[in-house]
């Protein structure tokens, strides 16, 4: 695994143009050394924030759309087209505005589909999706993502990661259904960490004042059970982008 790199911006507008802009690099180099590209994305202020400013970068277009495959680290398990799903956020902030193949947008389990509001059942389908999506070398059972990106909370907790909670010890499974989450709604649908660690690179996100006390903490070493963050690391990269209020706690020469 690779040890994390910090890159830092001003403010948390800069970060996400930044991001994008990197985002998009990445992107068009996997597609010119294999063909295809496999993203994961994450929700929050800062995911969101990401995806729209990449519909807004002039250089969006260098991107063939049509051969990009996209995944969730998480997702909240509630009834399709609800505002507070990832997905629709995501879709609202970008993906209806290119020209995605809807074949190769890989949404998680919505509690209204077809295997209703059992959660470890719509894990078990998202991880079978996973599965069927991997080469016959890729670790994990996942297909190695090239960039999968995740927001930091306040608490340290990463896709639907908590500390303390049961998934994030899990070391079997690629999804797994997470009940008595401490933000709401509290079920959801999450990546584990052996699936996260699949990933070419991890790129962490951190915006706000409000990140500083975690970011701090995952990097000064913390275990992985108590800081869900500390385990999240890509086998090429693992990148913390960060504006300067999340920084701030962090010793200077880092």
């Amino acid at each position: 695994m690779s040890a994390p790199r910090l890159v830092v911006h001003r403010d948390k507008e800069l970060m996400a143009e930044a991001a994008a802009a990197r985002l998009i690099t990445a992107v068009v180099d996997a597609q010119a050394a294999r063909g295809t590209a496999s993203v994961v994305l994450t929700g929050g202020r800062n995911g969101n924030g990401l995806l729209a400013a990449l519909g807004r970068a002039p250089a969006r277009d260098a991107v063939d759309w049509s051969r990009l495959d996209l995944w969730w680290g998480d997702e909240r398990f509630l009834p399709g087209g609800d505002p507070e799903r990832n997905v629709t956020q995501a879709r609202e902030a970008l993906l209806d505005r290119v020209p995605l193949d809807p074949a190769r947008v890989h949404a998680m389990p919505a509690s209204d589909g077809p295997l209703g509001d059992d959660v470890d059942a719509a894990a078990a389908a998202y991880a079978a999706e996973l599965a069927a999506a991997a080469g016959p070398g890729d670790p994990a059972g996942v297909p190695v993502f090239d960039v999968l990106m995740l927001g930091v909370g306040p608490d340290t907790h990463v896709a639907s990661l908590f500390p303390g909670l049961p998934a994030v010890r899990e070391t079997g499974r690629t999804v797994v259904g997470v009940r008595d989450a401490p933000k709401p709604p509290p079920t959801r649908i999450s990546l584990t960490l052996p699936a996260i660690r699949a990933a070419r690179e991890v790129w962490l996100l951190a915006a706000g004042a409000d990140k500083a006390a975690a970011a701090a903490t995952v990097l000064s070493g913390a275990d992985e059970a108590a800081a869900p963050a500390a385990g999240a690391r890509g086998r090429e990269a693992t990148l913390w982008l960060m504006d300067e209020a999340a920084a701030a706690d962090l010793p200077r020469e880092r």
